[in-house]
């Protein structure tokens, strides 16, 4: 149950409410419809699954969010015109791989005016494009702004203090989203740097099912620490390949994004690696989860992508050969280990 205490931190008091469309009710959009809410602003939910609308709207619940009382206010709806049409903001927090499908939905009721939010974190398989990239051709615009961070939903819907990124070459537009978000539990910091932004976000979770491969082998701490600090100098040279400012990944969506997806325990990719490292394959450790381990798609995604701009990134081929090419964890971290001596630094 959220603390009536963090509860009341988070009413602000003379904010213009505004209409506001969440699309997609999983954990993490759940949570950020609540924050919507308890921030004063109208909010509909779409759900892909009805019988997730129906108990938000009946008993206030979702079944991703386990002992957490939502806004009662927040009306869903498993119509996406019901959610969309109307709507002042626009957040997309669809998986990755079918965030397009989404809002290829959305858009026939989208407000010209309309500011849209992408959440979700991941690089689209086939056209190797970010998620603010898939919105922007979509919905034929600019001016789309990326939210990221290290954030655990469960986290964000208690009240606990959490801490993002709202990222726009547009910075007027990133700062109506800070004003959207922002709140005492909940802060916002605006910066212009959306391809860091949003390859933080991505890559991390490469780097947290490699980190969770290593848990489940038992290799310890020194292990741990060195796959995410060489994780980051991965992401970072990626992401200034693709035109990224290298200080991006010093920030939230990169170190403090990476430390916690790849060390927290409710890491859902962590958790997935883990049982890859202790014996399981991809298809064993997936069965039976309801939830998206974006890691598994981005492995795919960044080492085609590393590949397109020539980027060295071991631990994402390492990733790869463990994951679809049936290479044993064990000799993948071999192999990392026995890669020939080099700088620390590419100057």
């Amino acid at each position: 149950m959220r603390h009536r205490s963090l509860n009341h931190l988070t009413q602000r008091k003379g904010l213009v409410a505004m209409n506001c469309a969440v699309l997609g009710a999983g954990a993490w959009g759940a949570s950020l419809a609540d924050r919507l809410v308890r921030n004063g602003h109208s909010v509909r939910i779409w759900a892909y699954e009805p019988d997730v609308a129906d108990l938000i709207n009946s008993s206030h619940t979702n079944r991703f969010l386990d002992g957490v009382v939502l806004a009662p206010s927040l009306v869903a709806s498993s119509e996406i015109k019901d959610v969309v049409t109307g709507a002042e903001f626009v957040v997309l927090v669809a998986p990755s791989h079918v965030t397009r499908v989404v809002a290829e939905a959305a858009q026939p009721y989208l407000m010209r005016d309309a500011v849209v939010v992408v959440a979700s974190k991941g690089i689209e398989q086939h056209t190797l494009a970010r998620m603010s990239q898939v919105a922007a051709d979509v919905f034929d615009r600019d001016g789309v702004v990326a939210i990221s961070g290290p954030t655990f939903a469960a986290e964000v819907v208690r009240g606990q203090p959490t801490a993002i990124v709202a990222a726009c070459a547009d910075l007027a537009a990133a700062e109506r989203v800070q004003q959207l978000f922002h709140g005492p539990s909940f802060r916002v910091y605006t910066q212009p740097d959306v391809i860091g932004v949003e390859l933080g976000g991505a890559v991390k979770n490469v780097m947290a099912l490699a980190t969770g491969i290593a848990e489940g082998l038992e290799l310890g701490f020194n292990a741990r620490a060195a796959l995410i600090t060489r994780g980051l100098a991965e992401m970072t040279r990626l992401g200034v390949a693709l035109g990224a400012d290298p200080a991006t990944f010093a920030g939230l969506a990169g170190v403090g994004d990476l430390v916690l997806t790849c060390t927290g325990l409710l890491s859902r990719n962590r958790a997935l690696g883990v049982e890859i490292g202790r014996g399981k394959t991809l298809d064993e450790a997936l069965r039976g989860r309801e939830t998206v381990a974006e890691g598994v798609i981005t492995t795919r995604s960044a080492k085609a992508l590393s590949e397109r701009v020539s980027v060295t990134m071991p631990i994402v081929d390492a990733a790869f050969s463990v994951l679809f090419e049936g290479e044993a964890p064990r000799d993948a971290i071999v192999e990392l280990m026995n890669r020939d001596p080099r700088p620390e630094r590419d100057d």
